[in-house]
């Protein structure tokens, strides 16, 4: 599969960069509104109980794969993109500090993997070193809902859409963005294996991870096994090597090893 061919089209809608993010996470409640043909008023009134209305849906375990998959898919639906875009709008320092360290590698064909409501592809497309942005996500709803952003900021003709990596085999990726997926994964170590398959000699990976349900439970949706942990670090530390950033974020950098 060859890239989509790349097409010079400027932003119509309001500028991409970090000082808009931090100020309306990109226009984020109204793109909202319009998605879920609301008002931004009703928005803001939903966004602050998103991450129980989230919680609520939580089956309380995943006994396979597939019933993650199909939960992720099938059930979440518009609740995932609500609560996501609370997560960014309530925690803009440290995104906008994600979307930094994005600029600081992100050059090529990249790959969004679990890309949500799609912050890190919007602002990938928008750069000149990018040449095209594949976002990847089960979720229906996030890849619509993204794809209708990347129409109203002008930057359709610079990514395209997919439920998952299976689907674009092919592909030479140079960048890797993957925030905040891999603790959803069931086998992340599997994952990190399909990435070092798809990547460039000299891509970058930007990715982090949060295996733990919290002190109280609070985040149910990640997977906290300790042989799972131990097997993911081995896997890493195995395949890719770190390459040092300045910011102070969870997000980190990496290189396949690849000889």
């Amino acid at each position: 599969m060859t890239p989509p061919m790349i097409m010079n089209q400027s932003v119509n809608r309001i500028e991409v960069n970090l000082a808009e993010f931090i100020r309306s996470g990109l226009d984020l409640k109204s793109h909202l509104a319009n998605y879920l043909k609301s008002s931004v008023k009703d928005i803001e009134s939903m966004l602050p109980d998103s991450s129980y209305d989230l919680a609520a849906l939580h089956p309380g375990s995943f006994k396979t794969v597939e019933a993650t998959t199909s939960f992720y898919e099938q059930e979440v639906g518009s609740a995932h993109l609500l609560e996501l875009a609370a997560w960014h709008l309530s925690s803009v320092d440290y995104i906008a500090d994600t979307l930094r360290l994005q600029k600081m590698f992100a050059k090529g064909q990249v790959l969004d993997f679990g890309g949500g409501i799609g912050t890190h592809a919007l602002f990938a497309a928008a750069m000149p070193k990018v040449d095209h942005v594949w976002f990847v996500d089960l979720n229906p709803e996030n890849r619509k809902f993204v794809e209708q952003r990347s129409k109203l900021l002008g930057l359709d003709q610079r990514m395209s859409f997919h439920r998952d990596l299976e689907s674009i085999k092919g592909i030479t990726f140079d960048t890797l963005v993957c925030f905040d997926v891999l603790e959803h994964i069931s086998n992340p170590s599997e994952q990190l294996m399909k990435f070092f398959e798809s990547l460039s000699s000299e891509a970058i990976a930007l990715m982090n991870w949060y295996f733990f349900k919290g002190f109280n439970g609070e985040y149910p949706f990640h997977f906290d096994d300790h042989e799972m942990i131990e097997n993911f670090f081995k896997t890493l530390q195995l395949n890719f090597i770190e390459v040092f950033h300045p910011y102070l974020i969870t997000a980190r950098a990496y290189m396949p090893i690849k000889n």
